[in-house]
């Protein structure tokens, strides 16, 4: 975070960056959404997004915002409204499907994990062969 100044995305506002793209007031708007939507969904788990959205008010996008990030899941088997964004598998929550999640994952860790040098093979003898080294002295 570089403490420079950047607008809302939301409201426009003017605030010092700290990370998130909200100011402190939008942010704590959608915190009061978001605790209003769940609140709606875990009395009625079925509910399509349309429904929550005539029910609490709440913009259908910032709903879909709240899947997007895993704070809400799709509890209906029909009702899947997002696609793994890797490989566009219908998804209840979130970006990707757990397979390519799992396989990002893995791919990230091979990326990160510092390759072994291949060490040169050592010198070996058959056992029972007696290994000579030359050495030249000089004597005076």
């Amino acid at each position: 975070m570089s403490n420079s100044l950047i607008n809302c995305t939301k409201c426009g506002r003017a605030f010092m960056e700290d990370g998130n793209p909200l100011c402190r007031r939008c942010r704590t708007d959608a915190d009061d959404d978001y605790k209003i939507v769940k609140e709606y969904v875990y009395d009625n788990p079925g509910a399509t997004i349309l429904e929550v959205h005539e029910a609490t008010g709440v913009n259908e996008k910032q709903i879909l915002i709240y899947l997007r990030e895993g704070r809400l899941e799709i509890v209906d088997e029909n009702n899947f409204v997002l696609d793994c964004q890797r490989c566009s598998v219908p998804i209840r929550s979130g970006k990707y499907c757990e397979q390519c999640a799992h396989e990002m994952a893995t791919e990230l860790r091979s990326a990160i994990t510092p390759k072994k040098k291949e060490e040169p093979a050592a010198k070996t003898t058959k056992k029972g062969e007696r290994m000579y080294v030359d050495v030249s002295r000089r004597r005076r």
